[in-house]
């Protein structure tokens, strides 16, 4: 009897010592208006253009949004322990309605599980808040007054455009009540500690940063079909190892939501890996928790001190895929510059488009970085070059700036 007990005791010493940090594991879908080439409905499709906002948003769905969508509301419906993150753009939201609603009703069901959480953003996945305060905050209004009335929920964790973050945003996301923001997990602010804890924001008090472990993020985004990279293939069972003896806390898995389908097509297996990764990690007892839950969950490590812009894209983790040149620069000049004139517009469309404009995939396409970047760039833009998706950008936005001041001279 002694003997039992003994070895009992010994076994759940040791469970108690391999200890699987919990899963953070969030999600974004985003799909621009992309400018077709019209005089005036700037971005409405035509046979005669070679853009299409619906063909794009209807394939992505198909691919993406729609088969990754039922898998991961069978693994909710399936396994109780299973949770995520999710966030919206407010246009991605709009075709959604528009273009493809089987797909919305699929994200719907999921949320209604209890254990989707979805987070608050800017409506038109713009860079305003580095631009124009005051924009900036009428778009984070907008996005979570859509994202009440479709889903009927407050989001309690914000995640700025493509991660981009300082302190001045936490500051101000804590003054709008957040409990968390999210950012890039970058060795330059966090030093050895990792991005596997959940940190405090310098300034703040309250608000929670949770940071992405960009290492195994990229794994599943960039180097899951990449047979020259030496963790190729890489399955489930696998990568479940690998995020055991990494240590921390909680592993924060920050993803496009097009990777599964879109970025990483069905054929290199991206489905079976997001099927079973839940399966593996729940049963080397881990856990997943929604960002609200991991911040809840987990006391800070340390504070945070993040002055500059820090994001998620290209190897600076800055600005600079959006204004890292002269076009981009001036693009963003021009589009930030109408905001005054702007501000006494009364026609809906007009205010609409501006807003569209100052979505970042514009400025996006207008990157002339070179090696891997520029192929990441290049591969998401509908323009031949970036200097042809500047072109049409001025040519649109001068289109623009004289529907505004027939409107405001009439």
């Amino acid at each position: 009897m002694a003997s039992t007990l003994a070895a009992k005791t010994q076994k759940e010493r040791l469970k108690k010592r391999i200890l699987f940090p919990s899963i953070c594991l969030y999600l974004q879908i985003h799909q621009p208006f992309r400018i077709t080439g019209e005089k005036v409905n700037y971005f409405k499709d035509s046979k005669k253009n070679e853009i299409s906002n619906k063909k794009i948003f209807e394939k992505v769905c198909r691919k993406s949004y729609l088969p990754a969508g039922k898998i991961l509301l069978k693994i909710l419906k399936k396994h109780k322990d299973f949770h995520f993150s999710i966030s919206f753009s407010g246009l991605a939201l709009e075709q959604m309605e528009k273009f493809f609603p089987e797909a919305l009703m699929v994200f719907k069901k999921m949320h209604e599980t209890g254990r989707m959480e979805i987070l608050s953003e800017t409506y038109h996945h713009s860079l305003a808040f580095f631009y124009s305060k005051r924009e900036f905050e009428k778009q984070v209004s907008m996005h979570r007054q859509k994202i009440k009335k479709l889903f009927n929920a407050d989001p309690k964790v914000f995640r700025n455009t493509e991660l981009a973050y300082n302190n001045d945003l936490a500051v101000w996301a804590e003054k709008k009540g957040y409990a968390g923001i999210l950012a890039e997990g970058w060795e330059e602010y966090i030093g050895s500690c990792g991005p596997n804890y959940v940190y405090q924001p310098k300034d703040t008090e309250k608000i929670r940063l949770l940071l992405r472990n960009y290492k195994f993020s990229d794994d599943i985004a960039f180097r899951f079909s990449e047979p020259s990279w030496p963790g190729w293939p890489l399955d489930a069972s696998k990568f479940a190892n690998c995020l055991g003896k990494d240590g921390g806390e909680t592993i924060n898995i920050f993803l496009d939501f097009e990777t599964f389908g879109e970025h990483q097509y069905q054929e290199t297996g991206i489905f079976n890996f997001l099927t079973d990764l839940p399966i593996e990690i729940l049963k080397r007892n881990g856990k997943f928790r929604t960002a609200s839950q991991t911040i809840s969950f987990l006391k800070p490590k340390a504070k945070i001190d993040v002055p500059k812009i820090l994001t998620w894209a290209d190897s600076e983790r800055d600005l600079s895929a959006w204004n890292g040149n002269k076009m981009q620069k001036d693009a963003l000049r021009v589009v930030y510059g109408l905001e005054k004139n702007i501000s006494s517009v009364k026609n809906r469309n007009v205010v609409k488009d501006w807003r569209r404009l100052q979505t970042s995939d514009h400025f996006y396409y207008m990157s002339t970085k070179g090696l891997d970047d520029g192929g990441i760039h290049d591969y998401f833009s509908p323009h031949k070059n970036p200097q042809k998706a500047y072109k049409i950008f001025i040519k649109t936005i001068e289109n623009l700036a004289l529907r505004i001041k027939k409107k405001n001279s009439s």
